[in-house]
């Protein structure tokens, strides 16, 4: 899904997207779907940065005696197999899911727009060797290109960001590419290289700019894409090694292994992953539609 719309946000840049402001603000507000999304957004970066210091209990304080409990007034969502307290690790788990999301977009948004924009603006021999590197990039499954880069780097925070980073960035090229093949050969851009624009001022002044808002959809939409890889690669053994907990290794963890015992070990990450991902996924619908409402229903 996030291949296609891909594919169609890159295809509409031959027309100047409407810049955001007050205008877009409002239109954002009128749709009731982008504005809760926008509140679970928001919701759960509050609650990154402010919520550990409003836990009673540390993440990783093992009570033996208290294992598997059940929701009570000391421990709103109960134990895990140790003790430990299960909100206090799902709070911590935002940060971990949350930052590995922003990271890696934010990566692959970097490693993309460099590589389009040379790709479609240059274009010749150069566009043809990156887009055949892209062509293999982006024939490998994206787990099992996460997972393979995850091995080869070594587990852990940074690896895991990495990974998932270089996984999303095929996409995103594809579209800087576009904006640029059909940005490069219009009027305004022919006029500033006939006064003296280089190609570095092309680029920044008159070609980025142009695909912002597109970047700005997909990087929105992108973000629920990598937590959940962010959680299936954890779910699988490769994510954040123990004690910090990320929402896919409460799953693995002791959610599985104790799945009957306590089922709602396995609830709340789930509730976690599900939430974010429709947040973001419902923000970068609305933005689609309020950046570019030619782009309704792609």
């Amino acid at each position: 899904m996030t291949q296609e719309l891909a594919y169609r946000l890159g295809g509409a840049q031959s027309e100047e997207l409407p810049r955001g402001g007050p205008g877009a603000l409002r239109r954002l507000a009128s749709k009731p779907l982008g504005v809760i999304g926008l509140v679970i957004v928001v919701g759960l970066i509050v609650l990154m940065f402010v919520g550990p210091s409003l836990m009673k209990h540390d993440y990783d304080t093992a009570d033996p005696v208290q294992r598997l409990e059940g929701p009570s007034w000391e421990h709103p969502f109960g134990t895990d197999n140790l003790g430990r307290d299960v909100l206090s690790r799902m709070v911590w788990g935002t940060r971990i899911s949350i930052a590995i999301g922003f990271g890696s977009v934010a990566l692959a948004l970097v490693v993309a727009t460099t590589i389009g924009l040379l790709s479609g603006y240059v274009g010749g021999w150069i566009d043809t060797v990156l887009q055949r590197l892209v062509d293999v990039w982006m024939s490998f499954p994206g787990l099992i290109l996460a997972l393979t880069l995850v091995t080869m780097f070594g587990a852990g925070y940074t690896s895991l960001l990495i990974a998932i980073g270089l996984v999303l960035g095929g996409a995103i090229s594809r579209v800087v590419r576009s904006a640029a093949l059909s940005t490069r050969d219009t009027d305004y851009v022919q006029a500033a290289r006939v006064l003296g624009a280089g190609p570095i001022r092309l680029l920044l002044r008159h070609v980025l700019p142009n695909i912002v808002p597109v970047l700005i959809v997909l990087a929105s939409v992108q973000v629920g894409s990598a937590i959940l890889l962010e959680a299936t690669v954890s779910f699988l053994g490769y994510g954040v090694p123990p004690p910090e907990p990320s929402w896919g290794s409460m799953l693995a963890g002791d959610a599985r292994s104790f799945m009957l015992q306590q089922p709602l070990l396995s609830l709340w990450p789930g509730i976690a992953i599900f939430l974010a991902v429709y947040g973001f996924n419902m923000l970068g619908d609305a933005l689609r539609d309020v950046l570019d409402p030619r782009l309704r229903g792609a």
